[in-house]
């Protein structure tokens, strides 16, 4: 189905398709106003508009509902074993079970299930991303989430209207990698939190860890962009060196950064064990 395709179907159809990519009954409501869609391009401008702006924590809690929840044994074997066929690694029976636990203990903790943007993701991936996002307050975890749900969104409809032209979609506006200078190598699987100043405290808005060319690409949302402000990136480095058995003077490594429009901004990290530094990239 194309854009045009999708036009022509009656509200009915329409909100349940939008229903499938968002399960907030106010996001579709609120999309079906902007419906017909002119162009690819307003499709997702509506699809962020309505979700940052004019839903609220009661959308966003109630779309996380409509997630199939896997975090049992069963699911997560069904979910992660005998992957390697689809280039992820199969897990072990110790990763699926903390894996389980790390997804229980989530749910206990802040009320909702573990929400991200799981494509291309490992077991172990999932696993080192819940554990970090475990020592988040409520309010950041609400924050990431709803920015991995935006994500989830946006994959949607992608995969609903596979005839159309989704080139309008721009990368994440904030990105990141990180170079080892003392081996010359990516750093990878660091972990790195966004975080902006809201309520008179630092909180962070997006997390991740570095892939294995030591990028994230995808901090933020396609089409997301950031009010103009001061920023701050946090590279937890002393578990990567840990890791390797080697001594680091920086454990954890804080940059802040200013954004003056709507344009990219890369935040590199040039790392080793004793010295930093960083500029603004492409």
């Amino acid at each position: 189905m194309n854009l045009t395709e999708f036009n022509s179907l009656n509200k009915e159809q329409v909100a349940q398709h939008l229903f499938a990519c968002c399960g907030s009954k106010y996001w579709v409501s609120e999309m079906l106003n902007h419906f017909p869609f002119t162009n690819e391009q307003k499709l997702v401008e509506a699809a962020t508009s309505v979700w940052y702006n004019q839903c609220t924590e009661t959308d966003w809690r109630e779309s996380f509902t409509h997630h199939p929840k896997i975090g049992d044994v069963n699911s997560l074997k069904e979910k992660y074993a005998g992957k390697e066929q689809e280039g992820i690694v199969a897990a072990t029976d110790t990763v699926i079970n903390a894996l389980a636990k790390a997804n229980t203990d989530y749910e206990n903790k802040f009320g909702f299930i573990f929400i991200v943007c799981a494509t291309g993701k490992s077991a172990q991936e999932m696993l080192y991303l819940l554990n970090d996002r475990l020592n988040n307050s409520i309010e950041e975890e609400l924050n990431i989430a709803m920015g991995e749900q935006q994500k989830i969104t946006i994959i949607r409809l992608q995969k609903l209207l596979p005839n159309s032209n989704f080139s309008c979609l721009k990368i994440s506006q904030i990105t990141t990698h990180i170079l080892d200078t003392s081996v010359g190598t990516p750093a990878k699987n660091v972990c790195i939190q966004l975080q902006s100043f809201q309520n008179n405290q630092w909180q962070t808005i997006a997390q991740g860890r570095t892939n294995n060319d030591g990028r994230i690409a995808d901090l933020l949302p396609p089409n997301k962009n950031l009010q103009p402000s001061t920023y701050k990136m946090i590279f937890y480095c002393g578990e990567y060196y840990q890791q390797q058995n080697i001594k680091t003077f920086y454990p954890m490594i804080e940059i802040l950064f200013n954004t003056f429009n709507e344009e990219h901004y890369h935040v590199p990290l040039l790392l080793n064990p004793f010295g930093y530094s960083t500029y603004r990239g492409s």
